[in-house]
């Protein structure tokens, strides 16, 4: 089994459900969720103006794709990344479909981990979306994905194809 601590919510919520994890595991995990979320908070408090900045640049970065697509074409198709195997923008992007999250949190131009959008386009039953995630100082760095999205009979967003760039 991968690290749960690297799982998001939603994900150790059907670990749990399916009496895979104990409720006890659960808590520790969602506590470890929760403290990751407080450091970040933590981190805007010490810097308000680099926090203001990068929330423009999220808004800005957000509102130009939901004008060119639209919002709930936009939050399928980050609900569907979400659901994406060892794809740690996972933890980011979970809650996409949750219409009460404002979509700009999901993107973090230049605050790290980054999750950026580079290409999206739709066509009919399927969506090519092109993303980049990661740090830029780590071992890994910046991880550059291609996914093919395509509608089922229920017109959910499944992921088709998914393709790594070097």
């Amino acid at each position: 089994m991968d690290d749960l601590s690297t799982m998001p919510p939603d994900r150790l919520f059907d670990l749990f459900e399916l009496e895979q994890i104990d409720r006890e595991t659960l808590q520790t995990l969602m506590a470890i969720h929760a403290r990751r979320l407080i450091e970040e908070i933590n981190e805007d408090h010490l810097n308000p103006a680099a926090a203001f900045i990068e929330h423009l640049r999220n808004v800005r970065a957000t509102a130009k794709l939901v004008r060119r697509h639209g919002q709930k074409l936009i939050r399928d198709s980050l609900a569907a990344l979400a659901q994406a195997e060892r794809f740690p923008p996972s933890m980011l992007l979970w809650n996409a479909s949750h219409p009460d999250v404002p979509l700009y949190c999901f993107i973090r131009m230049k605050r790290e981990p980054l999750f950026r959008i580079l290409r999206f386009q739709s066509q009919g039953t399927k969506v090519r979306i092109q993303v980049e995630h990661g740090r830029t100082n780590s071992p890994g760095g910046l991880v550059i994905e291609s996914f093919v999205l395509k509608r089922d009979r229920a017109w959910n967003l499944g992921i088709e194809s998914r393709e790594v760039h070097s």
